[in-house]
């Protein structure tokens, strides 16, 4: 069973050799077909975040659904891909960010596994692993990708994009990168004791920083940087360790009064 998945979508179908496609059923429903295959000696699951035929919306992904799945297939570290406009004026479309903290501004996503008794409280003081984050930092570094490692990313919830007022307040919030599936992949994740740490490509500059935004750009920005997306997640994969000491694999740790 393969102990690392990819979360990401359109780009990433190539990332496997001699993959097989596994459908599950979680409690929350069906995830999508997950493709198993290898990165080097490396047993890795790719989940395609947005459907196999990248038909779901942001706010129409089961995400709930798709960590579960994942966690029966008995993952450990979850890498995602997303791709990101730029609030901070020094990142270019084309620059690689990988954030250490998340602000969640999404508004009718199911965020927990938690609905019910007992009452559970999951720490996020560090929201993206840490162990994930430096690998995932020298992986891009290893693939010359200029990479911003500190980044701030504002998780908003689409599909449509922001306007310049929200970039600005999201901006003054100490926003770096605005996306629309960062959350709450992240707290479902580490609601399962999951390793999980995102690569971001900046797509974009955000609403107010450019004359216009289109999905078009978004996905020539994409076809662009993808073959070294791709480097980045295979340097990253033969880089994780066989052992987690990261505080994720013991999230539920006082976590219930």
């Amino acid at each position: 069973m393969p102990r690392i998945a990819v979360i990401g979508g359109s780009g990433l179908e190539g990332l496997l050799q001699g993959s097989q496609t596994i459908h599950l059923e979680t409690p929350y429903g069906p995830a999508p077909p997950i493709a198993v295959g290898s990165i080097g000696n490396e047993q890795v699951a790719f989940l395609p975040r947005h459907g196999p035929r990248h038909d779901l919306p942001p706010h129409k992904v089961n995400y709930r659904a798709n960590l579960s799945a994942l966690k029966q297939l008995r993952v450990e570290r979850v890498i995602a891909t997303n791709a990101v406009g730029a609030m901070n004026a020094s990142y270019n479309p084309g620059d690689m960010a990988v954030p250490e903290d998340i602000l969640d501004m999404t508004k009718s996503r199911v965020a927990t596994y938690f609905e019910s008794a007992p009452v559970t409280h999951i720490d996020v003081s560090q929201p993206y692993c840490p162990d994930l984050r430096k690998i995932l930092i020298e992986s891009c570094n290893g693939a010359g990708a200029k990479t911003w490692g500190n980044a701030i990313l504002a998780a908003t919830e689409g599909p449509r994009y922001e306007t310049p007022a929200e970039i600005r307040m999201l901006r003054m919030l100490g926003g770096d990168i605005v996306g629309m599936t960062g959350a709450p992949e992240v707290f479902l994740a580490r609601e399962q004791e999951l390793c999980y740490s995102t690569l971001c490509f900046i797509s974009n500059r955000a609403a107010g920083m450019q004359e216009r935004l289109s999905a078009r750009e978004v996905t020539e920005t994409g076809n662009k940087v993808m073959s070294q997306v791709l480097t980045i997640i295979r340097k990253a994969v033969e880089s994780i360790p066989a052992e987690r000491t990261c505080p994720c694999v013991k999230a539920m740790d006082q976590a219930r009064a």
